[in-house]
């Protein structure tokens, strides 16, 4: 107790820079500790079920000569069969998504409500995904047709739990589906994949015979018995595949094998390419950011030495050991962490909305959970390291020679200190380039098609009449262009078919299908015809087709098509009518995105202007040109047109821009990770320095005296920082270099790693370092050399 109460009144005493040593270790615990957070945040997604470790997601594989492919959800008929037919399975469920990312009900007193997503699921969901259930019983609200289970949230909107059950309440984009509430259900945490707050009964839709084990596909979860494991359970599913699926099955899907894996439903999420870099990108940051704090804190430590020796001296000669010595510096130690945890939590709370927005999740969820404990470990690390080197210094420091040549011999100790900081920021600046230049070439790449002047809207829930209206009505706007629609948006995944022959059976290759697209959509797309024409339109039915150039490449394959491929028939399944004449050929273009779902498979389209079976999804406008003022008036007019309907244009470049969200985040931590990294150096850099100009005053002075230039005095601290500064950007590019590379791994293009994004980030660390050295150094190379022999 003694030794904390000098290390408080010691607080603010002069020479040992605690207010700069605990300012910028606050300042690096603040960012590193929410990284680290997040990191675990991330690693703990699905880990609250309690039998956590025995719930899998199954996954289909198919594979034949030309392509295999891996998919995340299997058909409905294979949970009950494996539930059935397969021992040490204890229960199964299916379930898919329906709506959109903004659903909203209506009650009958027509208050609109908000909610997130709406899952269709079997009565034995809870039984393999389970959530406290707060009102009504889930095997029998979700085994009954109109009757849904809503979440906590949901029912507190509608007035508490009590009063939302039995409540009736209709989509407001489908007025016909109205759902009596039979139960509520504790909101899945934050750091689940599946986030819903409705529940409704699955509708039963498998097809009969052999053809149930290739039709509609849901989310497939079961859970093992105890002491079951996925290996266990491998022959008992082969040979309900051997029963149930026959080769003439296989072939009439153009399969020449169907399999099932078993993935923990704790790998669901961070088994996800994106997520796995974007883990391995954030420790990296946390823990230059952690480093240099603990590094900049004990070089500014090791040069209070000499400001400390004659205190350090006297406490000796009266009798205190080293032990004494160390256990004085740790007291000290953890006055200061304590003061620069406090403000780091201050800090933290004062951008919370800011932490909240970048990392896409709260604070609670990040700091109140079990990863209180890996950074309360993190926090004990740091307070031994910062602690116990200056502590082993300072107890080294024999009485006799406190005042002889003590600068000297802890100069190579900064040097290293300053060394290994001057790596991290190197490391840094060198990534946020790289990043940068990754996002910059994703966003601006060619996808094939041009969206610079064009918006969408959903119009998913409109009638035919109503889409013509708004169609007619909005092309007569003159910021207008052009109009169209379409089913599938290209950045968008596209649902599978398969491309046959007609009048046989066997697949050719698998397709990504477009469905139909309305009037004009190729030329509004701008992407060019290289074949043939485009659609006969205003017709109310055609059997025309158009295919991509990648379809008719892979099409040489399995038919000779000397004269070209318009005018052929070909077949796609997933359509009511499967015959269709080819009438063009447009160029590939991109379908998804480059960070990681990039879709290559050939694609093809229908026409079709007002499907009443398969509507438009998307009305496409496309502007003269493209202003805040232009948008606005077609919105205005959209919502003049359907006021009750709530259209709402969305700029297609803003989405494009979406789809990179992930790395234009991560570009903005490692931009804030990486100022505060070089801040965090330049304050040891600056300490470093007045120690240096401190001790080699005379020196100067003497140098002057004999005809020395400010010129000369300036190169000599100059030459002494960047042999520190050269080797140590070397270094850090290097590493920044695999670094990148293992990150961009996950992305269809990579921009190639020229030499010059490294030389940059290590050229900008050494032009920061050289600045901050000739400000620090210009004025005493300046001063009267008398008056630093005056001083000495």
């Amino acid at each position: 107790m003694r030794d904390l109460n000098i290390a408080i009144r010691s607080l603010f005493k002069r020479g040992r820079h605690n207010v700069t040593k605990i300012v910028s270790l606050s300042i690096g615990l603040a960012i590193g500790l929410v990284l680290i957070a997040k990191i675990y945040f991330e690693q703990s997604y699905d880990s609250f079920y309690p039998n956590a470790d025995r719930i899998y997601r199954l996954t289909g594989y198919t594979s034949n000569e030309n392509e295999s492919k891996v998919s995340e959800s299997v058909s409905a008929i294979v949970a009950p069969t494996m539930k059935e037919e397969v021992p040490g399975i204890e229960a199964a469920t299916r379930l898919t998504h329906i709506g959109g990312d903004r659903n909203k009900f209506i009650t009958s007193d027509k208050r609109r409500y908000s909610i997130g997503g709406i899952l269709m699921a079997d009565s034995c969901l809870f039984d393999v995904l389970p959530r406290p259930v707060l009102s009504g019983d889930p095997k029998k609200v979700l085994a009954r047709p109109g009757y849904a289970m809503i979440s906590r949230s949901f029912a507190e909107k509608l007035g508490g739990i009590d009063r939302a059950e039995g409540t009736v309440i209709a989509s407001d984009n489908k007025p016909e589906m109205t759902l009596t509430i039979g139960g509520v259900f504790e909101d899945p945490p934050e750091n689940s994949h599946l986030r819903y707050d409705v529940l409704v009964t699955l509708e039963e839709a498998d097809d009969g015979g052999f053809l149930a084990w290739f039709g509609r596909h849901y989310l497939t979860y079961v859970l093992l018995s105890p002491g079951v494991t996925p290996e266990t359970l491998r022959p008992a599913i082969d040979r309900m595949q051997q029963k149930h699926i026959v080769p003439q099955a296989l072939q009439n899907a153009g399969v020449d094998r169907l399999a099932f894996f078993l993935k923990p439903i704790r790998e669901v999420h961070t088994g996800e390419a994106n997520i796995r870099n974007m883990t391995v990108m954030l420790a990296i940051l946390a823990f230059a950011l952690l480093f240099t704090a603990v590094m900049n804190y004990i070089l500014i430590a090791i040069s209070a030495i000499v400001n400390r020796s004659k205190e350090i001296a006297l406490t000796k000669s009266y009798g205190a050991s080293g032990t004494d010595i160390h256990r004085m510096t740790m007291s000290e130690t953890l006055v200061h962490m304590i003061l620069s945890l406090t403000l780091a939590v201050l800090l933290i709370l004062a951008c919370r909305d800011t932490v909240e927005g970048l990392l896409n999740v709260s604070l609670a969820a990040l700091f109140f959970s079990k990863g209180a404990f890996i950074l309360s470990g993190i926090c004990a690390i740091v307070f031994f390291v910062t602690g116990f080197v200056p502590g082993m210094l300072f107890a080294r420091i024999p009485v006799a020679s406190a005042f002889r040549n003590f600068k000297e011999n802890q100069r190579h100790w900064k040097q290293g200190l300053l060394f290994m900081e001057f790596t991290a920021s190197a490391l840094l600046v060198s990534l946020l380039i790289v990043i940068g230049e990754q996002h910059r070439h994703m966003l601006n790449s060619d996808p094939g098609y041009s969206y610079d002047r064009l918006a969408y809207c959903a119009v998913t829930d409109l009638d035919s009449t109503a889409r013509t209206m708004l169609t007619d009505e909005i092309e007569k706007l003159p910021e207008v262009e052009q109009v169209s629609s379409c089913i599938r948006l290209p950045f968008g995944q596209m649902p599978g078919g398969a491309a046959m022959l007609p009048g046989t059976d066997q697949t050719c290759f698998e397709i990504a299908d477009h469905f139909r697209v309305g009037d004009g959509f190729l030329a509004l797309m701008e992407i060019p015809v290289v074949e043939g024409r485009s659609f006969t339109e205003e017709v109310s039915h055609s059997n025309e087709i158009m295919v991509s150039r990648s379809f008719v490449d892979r099409m040489k394959d399995f038919a000779d098509w000397p004269d070209g491929a318009v005018g052929k028939r070909i077949s796609i399944t997933g359509h009511e009518q499967r015959d269709f004449t080819i009438c063009g050929v447009y160029e590939n273009y991109r379908i998804g995105s480059l960070a990681g779902n990039l879709d290559d498979r050939p694609s093809v389209m229908l026409y079709g202007r007002q499907d009443r079976r398969i509507p438009s999804r998307y009305l496409l406008v496309k502007f003269r040109r493209m202003t805040a003022q232009a948008v606005e008036k077609a919105d205005s007019r959209l919502q003049e047109l359907m006021p009750d309907a709530e259209l709402e244009l969305t700029l297609y470049s803003s989405r494009i821009a979406g789809l990179y969200e992930s790395s234009r985040m991560l570009w903005i931590y490692v931009t804030i990770g990486g100022l505060i990294t070089v801040i965090i150096s330049l304050i040891g850099l600056i300490g470093y320095t007045n120690d240096e100009i401190n001790r080699r005053r005379k020196e100067i002075a003497i140098r002057k005296i004999n005809g020395a230039s400010v010129r000369t005095i300036l190169r000599i601290f100059l030459g002494d920082i960047l042999r520190i500064t050269l080797p140590a950007a070397l270094l850090g590019c290097g590493i920044s270099y695999f670094v990148s590379e293992y990150w961009q791994r996950q992305f269809a293009e990579k921009v190639p790693q020229n030499p010059l994004f490294f030389i940059a980030g290590g050229l900008s660390v050494c032009i920061i370092v050289t600045a901050c050295v000739v400000y620090r150094t210009w004025k005493v190379a300046n001063e009267n050399p008398v008056n630093n022999l005056k001083s000495e």
